[in-house]
This record gives C-alpha cells, sequence and structure tokens, in this order.
C-alpha cells in the first residue's frame, strides 16, 4: 500500500528552498570525482605507495558509486528517500574526515569508498522532486539538479588545484567535510520527508549479487589496461561478471519484491532511455579525459597550450556553468516537445561539440569554446533521462529507477575512461625522457566521443512518444509525473 504522496499535506519548505538545497548536495557529491584530480601525480609520494596502488584512489570511488545508486534508490523507496539522503550524506563527510587525518593509503582507500557511497544521493534527490514540487515546477527543477552533475565536476577542477597549489593537500579533504556537514544539516533541518513508501521486504540476496556481479564487470574495464587486456585475471573477472549477472537477472525475475524490476527496466521507453544513458555518459567522459590533457601538454609538441592544472580547470569551468544555464531552456523544451526529443537534440550538440573539436583546438578559446557546446549537449541529454524515466515507472519505483538511470551513465563514464585511455596510451611520442599523446590521438578521441553521441541519438530515437504500459507513470491521486507534453 502505497501512502499519499507528499504534495497532498501542507509544506513548511517552500519548493524553491527544495531545490537549493538538493543542488547544493548534488554539487557537492559530484565534487568528489574531481576532488583528487589536482594531486594524482603526487599521491605515490603523499602516500608513500606505488602509482598503480594510489590509482585505486580513483577507481575505488567510482565503484562504490555504481554500486550503490540503484540499491541506495531502492532503499529510498522503501524507507524514506530523505533518509537515505541523510545516510549518503553522514558517508560522505565520515570518508572526508577519514582522507583527512591520514596519510596512508588503506585508511585514504576507506575513506574514498565511503565518499562515493554518497553518488546515490543524485537520483536520490531527483525523485525527492517528483514526490515534493507541484507538478509544473518538476520540470525545471529536475534539470536544474541533472545539471549539477556537471557542474561540480567542472568547478571542482580549478578549485581543487587551487587548493592543492596554495595548502596542505589534506585542506581538500577538510573543505569536502565541511561542506558534507552543511549539506547534512539542510537536510536534516529544512528538508520535508515524502511520505509515498514501497512496503516490501528488501532483496539482500539481489542487492550482493549486484554488488560481485557489477564490481566483477567495472573493475577490469577501469583496470585492464594496467593489467592486460588479455591477462587471466581481467578474462576471468569479464567471465565472473557475465555468469553472476545472468544468475542475478534470473533471480530477481522470480522474487517477490526485486532489487531492480526488470519487467520494468525491459519496457522500451526505460530499457532504450538507459542504453542512450551509457552512449552519453560514454561522450561526456572523452572530453574530461582529453581536453585536460590537450590543454596542458607543452608546447613544444606543437599542439600543446602549455596550461597549468589550475589554467586548464578555469578553462574548461565555463562548460560546466553551460550546463546549468540550459536546465531553463532543457526544461521549456521538454514541456514543449519532449524529453524523447530533448534528449536527441542534447546527444547531437554533444556531436557538434566534438566536430567542433576535431576541428579547431589550437588555441585556448577554441577549446573553451568545445567544451562549452558539448557541455550545453550534455545539460540536455542529462536533464531529459530523469524526466523520460519517472513518466515511465510508477511513483513508488522513481528512486530505484533512476538510480539504475545513473548506473548505466557510470557504466558508460568507466567504459569510456578505458577506451580513451587505451587510445591516448598508445597513440604517444618522445618529449625528453617522457612519452605524451599525439594530435593524431586526441582527434581519435574526440571521433569516438562523436560516434558515441550519435549512438545516442540512434539509440533514442527508439524510445517510444508515450509508454503506453498500464500503470507506467501513473502515480497516486494528485502526485506530480513526468509525461511528454
Amino acid at each position: 500500500m502505497v501512502q499519499p504522496p507528499a504534495v497532498s499535506r501542507q509544506r513548511s519548505t517552500s519548493p524553491r528552498s527544495i531545490v537549493t538545497i538538493l543542488a547544493f548536495i548534488g554539487i557537492v557529491v559530484s565534487l568528489m570525482q574531481t576532488l583528487v584530480i589536482p594531486i594524482l601525480p603526487q599521491l605515490p609520494v603523499l602516500l608513500h605507495a606505488t602509482a598503480t596502488d594510489t590509482s585505486w584512489i580513483i577507481t575505488a570511488t567510482l565503484l562504490a558509486g555504481a554500486v550503490v545508486t540503484p540499491i541506495s534508490g531502492r532503499l529510498g523507496d522503501m524507507f524514506g528517500k530523505r533518509r537515505m539522503l541523510i545516510i549518503s550524506l553522514a558517508l560522505l563527510t565520515l570518508g572526508s574526515i577519514l582522507c583527512a587525518v591520514t596519510s596512508s593509503l588503506p585508511v585514504m582507500l576507506a575513506g574514498r569508498i565511503l565518499q562515493g557511497l554518497a553518488a546515490g544521493a543524485i537520483p536520490l534527490g531527483i525523485s525527492i522532486l517528483r514526490d515534493e514540487l507541484p507538478r509544473e515546477k518538476v520540470g525545471s527543477a529536475v534539470a536544474t539538479m541533472s545539471a549539477t552533475m556537471g557542474v561540480g565536476g567542472a568547478i571542482g577542477l580549478p578549485v581543487a588545484a587551487l587548493i592543492a597549489q596554495n595548502a596542505d593537500w589534506h585542506v581538500l579533504f577538510w573543505t569536502s567535510a565541511g561542506m558534507g556537514v552543511l549539506a547534512l544539516a539542510l537536510v536534516a533541518l529544512v528538508l520535508p520527508e515524502s511520505p509515498v513508501r514501497t512496503p516490501a521486504k528488501f532483496d539482500g540476496v539481489g542487492a550482493a549479487g549486484l554488488m560481485v556481479g557489477l564490481v566483477a564487470l567495472l573493475l577490469p574495464i577501469t583496470k585492464g589496461a594496467d593489467w592486460g587486456w588479455n591477462s587471466p585475471l581481467t578474462l576471468g573477472l569479464f567471465a565472473a561478471a557475465a555468469v553472476v549477472l545472468v544468475l542475478w537477472g534470473v533471480f530477481e525475475l522470480r522474487v517477490a519484491s526485486p532489487l531492480v524490476d526488470l519487467r520494468v527496466s525491459a519496457r522500451p521507453r526505460v530499457l532504450f532511455t538507459n542504453l542512450a544513458s551509457i552512449s552519453v555518459g560514454f561522450a561526456m567522459y572523452a572530453m574530461n579525459l582529453a581536453f585536460p590533457q590537450l590543454l596542458m601538454s607543452p608546447s613544444a609538441t606543437g599542439y600543446g597550450l602549455g596550461q597549468t592544472m589550475v589554467q586548464a580547470g578555469l578553462a574548461l569551468a565555463p562548460g560546466g556553468l553551460v550546463m546549468m544555464l540550459v536546465s531553463p531552456v532543457s526544461a521549456r523544451l521538454t514541456t514543449r516537445r519532449g524529453p524523447k526529443v530533448t534528449l536527441m537534440l542534447g546527444a547531437a550538440v554533444i556531436g557538434a561539440g566534438y566536430l567542433l573539436a576535431f576541428l579547431l583546438t589550437a588555441e585556448v578559446w577554441q577549446v573553451i569554446a568545445a567544451s562549452m557546446v558539448i557541455g550545453a549537449g550534455i545539460g540536455l541529454a542529462y536533464a531529459a533521462m530523469p524526466a523520460l524515466i519517472m513518466g515511465a515507472v510508477p511513483l513508488t519505483e522513481t528512486a530505484a529507477a533512476n538510480g539504475l538511470n545513473s548506473l548505466m551513465r557510470a557504466f558508460g563514464t568507466a567504459s569510456s575512461a578505458a577506451v580513451m585511455g587505451v587510445v591516448l596510451a598508445n597513440m604517444t611520442m618522445p618529449l625528453g625522457p617522457v612519452q605524451v599523446p599525439t594530435m593524431a590521438g586526441f582527434h581519435t578521441t574526440f571521433a569516438i566521443g562523436a560516434i558515441a553521441a550519435v549512438a545516442a541519438v540512434v539509440l533514442a530515437a527508439f524510445i517510444p512518444a508515450r509508454d503506453t504500459t498500464p500503470g507506467a507513470g501513473a502515480p497516486s491521486k494528485d502526485a506530480p509525473q513526468l509525461q511528454d507534453a
């Protein structure tokens, strides 16, 4: 039995306050992805470990975030989204404090895993918006919340670089801990709890199976270049992932209250949105990996722009801000033409941005322009995905469905990191004692990013304009919903 939705009761918190708080949380959570990038080259010395071992500082956060999003979404649907949001932010704060007080790799890894476990806060926040806001305000609010995923990453790089350059590196984590405490206080004191629930027994076996399967799949994707793509470890993990995920799928189809309702996920509107999300996530990360390296490549290469880490971060920050600026445009377009059109347009704009990068990267301003075009496309696409998902699933499964969609984007970014890393590592030239990526390597990454964007357009074209499945997107009386206009 689903309890009455939040919109039917008297609110003590204004819609604007809810959106502001959740957008701030989105920025804080997304900052965790770029927080350590400025200090990555120094981590072996700082943590008294090898470069291979310290690379787990990034991998651990990525894996934790990918695994937790569908699980925290399901728990939010069952036990309260605000409650799970508080737990997520508490884990982020605890992880930040652990990293701030240590110079030990094992403790740092534990802290980074805890930070990654907060990744479920963003799909939880999107689901809270659907529960709490009047229907006419949901579209623009979801677009704003979705944009924070890019904004946090974009502004995080220059801010983290400035802190790392002018203070002890532990200050990075004290700063994230302070932001976590502030976000936690805002949620606990101001944000209302939605009474929308899905009374059911938690699928612990399904959660364990999904965690094992995802780790076995994502681990070789992110570390395959280091281990060797033909190594027994890489191939063994891929094989284990295939077996575990197939068995997990069979189990989920038979259990009464599955962690992920695969029948709902197989609806064309949900399925093709998730597939397009993988392509968009793949295309997005190509920019995040290639553009900073191009900006920071020495001018002696003949194509490098010789920027410092701080300068490169500042050059890419406008791309993240554009994501936020296009959010109201995305909301209006979705209202008029539907989220499918918005997603297709966003993917097409991403492809145009990579075409621009392929043709014009001789000056810093040209890279900035290309990143802004790609950022605009990402803003449009990211805002459309939750609208498509929420228009196709029951109100009681909103958080779980958004969590799964976030997982699909994470899978796309992880795959992109692996592919682009291989391209840039193999298409190199000597520069003094080191090897640096060639311009042909960068052009290859831009071409792959454009192809991924085109794939997203094609996949989005298969999304039905409306989901005609009985019960799809049909919440309880008076609850807000997102459908194609």
